[in-house]
């Protein structure tokens, strides 16, 4: 496989944050595919660093969940089989449902309400308006964080945070129709308006069956070869 183009790292940051920033970037627009393999001396060569600077970058990418060590420890981008996708979004689900109940519960007010609105709307303007893919998966992203950063609880944001590298490894995989649609800002301005209404139950379903979806149209083996990022 011929390995995605890179120019040599600037020294402003240390060289281990500069190679981490790159490779991340390189793994989530898709340059590097799911299953790809990693190889420290080609990566060294391509960034003049290293191979221990790639090395800890590699390490880091690993407790991330975007990298994973295969046989005789080479390393790979990470790629989830269906059932771990169906597992992925399961406890997606059960984190960002506690967030909706601590949300309500806390009785959130105008600005709470507006942000998530806000949020909607620029994942909708992305999609809209033809952005790259990138774009619109961090406005996907950027709503759920939200949702978990309302709550208000910090170890579920911490532990939602965790999960953010196999997400993007999930979208990366799918064909490019189905992200549209897992994507898709319809699926999520009724679940801000079952939120401002106070209605937990409601709110709760619109998040299960937004999580369903995903799985329905996320979790099947892409049979395309575009490139993306999550």
């Amino acid at each position: 496989m011929t390995g995605p183009t890179f120019s040599s790292l600037a020294r402003s940051t240390t060289l281990r944050e500069q190679a981490l920033l790159t490779l991340r970037a390189a793994i989530t627009s898709g340059r590097y595919r799911p299953g790809d393999h990693l190889g420290e001396v080609e990566i060294a060569e391509r960034l003049a660093v290293s191979r221990g600077t790639v090395r800890e970058a590699l390490r880091h990418l690993q407790q991330e969940g975007l990298v994973t060590a295969g046989a005789r420890g080479m390393l790979r981008v990470s790629q989830l089989s269906p059932a771990e996708v169906r597992e992925l979004f399961q406890v997606r689900e059960a984190l960002e449902g506690l967030a909706i109940r601590q949300i309500i519960e806390s009785s959130p007010g105008p600005e709470a309400l507006r942000a998530l609105r806000d949020a909607v709307a620029r994942l909708h303007a992305a999609v809209e308006s033809g952005a790259d893919l990138s774009t619109k998966v961090e406005a996907d992203l950027a709503f759920h964080l939200m949702l978990c950063e309302l709550s208000g609880n910090s170890v579920l944001l911490k532990t939602w945070r965790g999960l953010e590298g196999p997400i993007r490894v999930v979208v990366m995989s799918a064909a490019a129709e189905r992200r549209e649609v897992a994507m898709a800002a319809s699926a999520h301005l009724p679940l801000v308006e079952a939120i401002e209404r106070g209605d937990a139950a409601a709110a709760q379903g619109v998040l299960r069956a937004h999580m369903a979806a995903a799985v329905e149209q996320l979790g099947a083996a892409d049979t395309g070869d575009d490139p993306a990022a999550l």
